[in-house]
């Protein structure tokens, strides 16, 4: 079972995969930020884990050099005027899991040895889930993303419904 066939929804917790999309990775140096915006048409992050938005484009920062950028549907951004970057496709390398609901922190919470209550909504960051390298994104006060490499997407979705039926039954 994959996590787009789950009507998970006992307990008020819901797990489903979001809708594919195109994302992409970033990489350049910090003083070519301008010219990376300009060509963007909207402002880059400039703290690890803040996200920007703009242009139908979301930013997220991951490192000190390095951005993710998403948005629905789409080719690459145009980056003319930038100077020296790397721009890689991502977008089938992932898949997207969505967990909400009031419990949402507490289920992830299963696999994700970090405090979540740190991460305020329009946050994310680079952790892991079960030993799973993961992208999180905090959407809501009870929504969040979870970005999985594709072959680690069974594991990660089987532990989500398992701790999900556990919370559900109050355990």
């Amino acid at each position: 079972m994959t996590a787009g066939d789950q009507a998970a929804t006992a307990g008020g917790l819901r797990i489903t995969e979001a809708a594919p999309g195109a994302r992409f990775s970033l990489r350049l140096r910090p003083e070519h930020l301008p010219a990376a915006e300009a060509a963007l048409g909207h402002p880059l992050p400039r703290r690890i884990g803040e996200i920007t938005a703009g242009q139908g484009w979301r930013a997220l920062m991951l490192g000190p050099d390095e951005w993710l950028l998403d948005r629905p549907a789409g080719g690459p951004p145009a980056l003319p005027g930038a100077p020296a970057h790397a721009l890689v496709d991502i977008s089938d390398r992932e898949l997207i899991l969505r967990v909400e609901g009031p419990a949402a922190a507490e289920l992830l919470s299963i696999g994700i040895p970090r405090d979540l209550r740190g991460l305020a909504p329009g946050q994310g960051c680079r952790t892991v889930f079960d030993s799973v390298p993961v992208i999180l994104v905090r959407e809501g006060e009870t929504a969040f993303t979870l970005a999985v490499w594709r072959s680690f997407a069974p594991h990660v979705a089987g532990l989500l419904e398992i701790g999900r039926r556990e919370i559900a039954a109050g355990l």
